[in-house]
């Protein structure tokens, strides 16, 4: 099952797929046939899967250009990626270093927070869910 750190690992993904408001479309779980792991497919077909690939809690994306692989205590990623210039064009993500200090900010200043109820929510549910599927043992939509 799923708890707390499924929420801390599948929030990062959510944020990189800009997915925050939103979640997957389909949710398939182990089948010991045609699924290995937990899959969750969004509606743009990204999968996004649960499994432990070695690096404790983290995240890795896989990508054209090379894996990335991010915790709360590490990011790896290749060289060709790590200096990579990114355009005022191209889909840029928000930028969290402390989210007490935002949280507080917004306080004042009324804004939302980085991380607000909804998005929350939303994490929290794709946990939820994928504990619904893995207990149910089979797919969801």
């Amino acid at each position: 099952m799923m708890t707390d750190w499924g929420a801390h690992l599948f929030d990062i993904a959510q944020w990189a797929l800009d997915m925050d408001q939103s979640g997957p479309v389909e949710i398939i779980p182990p089948d010991g046939k045609n699924a290995e792991t937990l899959t969750y497919v969004y509606a743009n077909g990204i999968p996004m899967t649960r499994e432990d690939f070695g690096k404790g809690n983290a995240v890795r994306f896989i990508g054209s250009e090379g894996t990335i692989e991010v915790s709360r205590s590490f990011l790896n990623m290749p060289e060709n990626l790590k200096y990579q210039s990114i355009d005022l064009n191209d889909n840029h993500l928000y930028r969290s270093i402390d989210h007490y200090r935002d949280w507080l900010n917004c306080i004042k200043t009324g804004e939302k927070p980085i991380c607000d109820v909804e998005i929350g929510h939303c994490t929290a549910s794709i946990c939820n869910i994928g504990n619904i599927a893995y207990e149910l043992s089979r797919p969801l939509k």
